[in-house]
């Protein structure tokens, strides 16, 4: 049964990914580069800050330091968060819904602790969550499982009763990878085949994952999926 729902914060639950971007394209075109939605979504949706940046400089060879363009990067995002950042279709009432069912509701994000919570704050959801896994207190990030793994143990749950909501092919299958079920509602980004195939449904909105959970619970008969 599942007891658990673990949430992605970026391009699941807020509409941030396309700030990501812009802020990205806006530091490549300072120094004569550009690059399109569709590679940000493959190489870079759900991947955290310092690994994107690493990428960006090696890939494009862009002559700065890592601590440059991590502080670009924030103080971009700053001013782009600051005109506000909506939270994606359906989430305020599904975390409701999770509330009022006695789920256990986790976030799992590669962002940085005071991001994330700066924004679930200024949105009135940060109390929605019984606890928080970030980018830092893992190792190894999204694609690999450690962020879901770990937000298991912070749950007190097994994988197999806990939930992933995830919308980036590298979120599907970090947790595919910690053999626990996840759902993708795409942002950017359909996912390809092999990772669609990772997943227990693709819905198209957060908005219909109440229905899938409440055609479970009436499969099973019981409380939960």
């Amino acid at each position: 049964m599942k007891t658990t729902v673990i949430f992605d914060l970026d391009g699941l639950l807020i509409d941030s990914e396309v700030i990501s971007y812009r802020l990205y394209q806006d530091l490549l075109n300072k120094y004569g580069h550009s690059f399109s939605v569709e590679e940000y979504a493959q190489d870079y949706s759900g991947k955290t800050g310092v690994g994107n940046m690493e990428t960006l400089i090696r890939r494009y060879n862009l002559p700065i330091t890592m601590e440059e363009g991590l502080a670009f990067a924030e103080a971009r995002e700053k001013e782009y968060f600051e005109k506000g950042v909506d939270l994606k279709p359906g989430g305020g009432k599904l975390l409701e819904y999770l509330k009022e069912n006695s789920y256990k509701v986790i976030l799992a994000t590669s962002s940085t602790r005071d991001r994330a919570l700066g924004v679930l704050t200024r949105n009135g959801i940060r109390d929605f969550f019984q606890d928080m896994v970030f980018g830092t207190e893992v190792k190894r990030g999204k694609p690999n499982p450690d962020i879901f793994l770990k937000a298991c143990e912070k749950a007190g749950e097994i994988p197999e009763n806990c939930l992933v909501l995830e919308d980036s092919e590298a979120g599907i299958q970090a947790a595919h990878s910690a053999k626990i079920d996840v759902i993708c509602i795409p942002d950017m980004k359909m996912p390809g085949e092999e990772f669609r195939n990772m997943a227990a449904k693709i819905l198209d909105s957060l908005e219909d994952v109440i229905p899938w959970l409440e055609r479970g619970k009436a499969q099973s008969g019981e409380k939960g999926l």
